[in-house]
Parts: C-alpha cells; sequence; structure tokens
C-alpha cells in the first residue's frame, strides 16, 4: 500500500492505479488545475504526502510543473513512454499495474540545495547525449533510476535534482547496458 496521495491526471488513471495499488488519489482533471485542486493538493501534502504521478509526455510534464511550483516537498513518480502507450495513446492509464507500482515505489523527492553530481561532460562521456542512441538510453536509464525520459538538459537535471549518486548511476547504466546489447562506454 502506498501512504502518500497520488496526484494523476484524469479519471482513466485514477481507474489504473487502483487496479495497481490501494491508495487515495487526486484527479487534476487535465490543465483544469484551479486553485480548488490546488488547495487539496496542499492539504493531501500536509496530511499524507503526495505522489504527483503524469502521463510521460508534454502535457503531463507541464502539469507536474504547475503542481511542483505551487506545493512543496512532492514525490514524483514516472513511467517511461513506451510502458505508457497503447494503440498510439500515451498516459498513465495503458500501464500494466505491475509498472504502476514499480513507479509508485520509486518516486522520489527533489533534492532542496542544488547539487552538481552530473554536467555535461558525463552525459557526453555515458553516451546520453551527442549520440545517435542518448535518447534510447536516457529513456531505459530514466526508467531505471524512477527519474523518468527528458532531453539532454533535463535528464542531467533530474539526475542532480533527484539526489542520484554516481554509483547508484554507474550500477543502473551498466543494467541496461547489458539488456539492451549496448557494452561498455568507449564502443
Amino acid at each position: 500500500m502506498i501512504k502518500e496521495v497520488i496526484v494523476v491526471e484524469g479519471r482513466d488513471d485514477v481507474t489504473a492505479v487502483k487496479r495497481a495499488v490501494e491508495a487515495e488519489l487526486i484527479s487534476v482533471g487535465g490543465f483544469g488545475i484551479n486553485e480548488k485542486v490546488i488547495n487539496k493538493i496542499r492539504e493531501a501534502q500536509k496530511r499524507k504526502g503526495v505522489i504527483i504521478f503524469t502521463d510521460p509526455d508534454f502535457a503531463g510534464e507541464k502539469i507536474r510543473r504547475i503542481i511542483t511550483k505551487r506545493v512543496a516537498n512532492v514525490k514524483h513518480a514516472y513511467i517511461s513512454q513506451k510502458e505508457g502507450t497503447k494503440d498510439g495513446d500515451i498516459g498513465v492509464e495503458n500501464a500494466s499495474p505491475e509498472t504502476i507500482l514499480r513507479a509508485l515505489e520509486a518516486a522520489k523527492f527533489e533534492v532542496q540545495e542544488k547539487r552538481k553530481e552530473f554536467d555535461v561532460h558525463d552525459m557526453i562521456f555515458f553516451k546520453l547525449t551527442a549520440d545517435i542512441k542518448a535518447r534510447e538510453r536516457r529513456d531505459a536509464l530514466g526508467n531505471e533510476l524512477g527519474i523518468g525520459y527528458g532531453n539532454a538538459s533535463q535528464f542531467l537535471t533530474r539526475l542532480n535534482n533527484y539526489g542520484i549518486i554516481k554509483e547508484e548511476f554507474i550500477e543502473a547504466l551498466e543494467k541496461i547496458n547489458k539488456e539492451m546489447n549496448y557494452g561498455g562506454f568507449d564502443d
């Protein structure tokens, strides 16, 4: 059971999450995030904590940013676009119960103090940018680390903001390299 209140976009997401876990949910109704909904999320945050679990697309990221700016200390859960896509439709409602549970259990807080554990040189060295398979690598690695997909700049920010340490990063990267038959960092 997840103790926090889970914030999702719509009622289909509520149905999908309830198939995976027993939890309290708030549906924001897409872009219809008004002051009433924000106040409901703030109250849930004070009472039990909140996990934001939006779709792995542009709209989902925008909704996540709106909530994060207005409600402090929330956790973030992510699924990959691949895990959330069915018949060309992208959304939490398309993910399997196992995928939803894994994402919620891996939910992370953004760290308050700014970190610079990773920089653009790491992104290049580990082939997460400026490489033909960089997007695919970021998607798989973001999924493994529970920080979601992002372009190179967003991904670098998430690595630093979610408190990922080098050892955890290397371990996850080695795992996805094996699974995807990428080999090492110098091929």
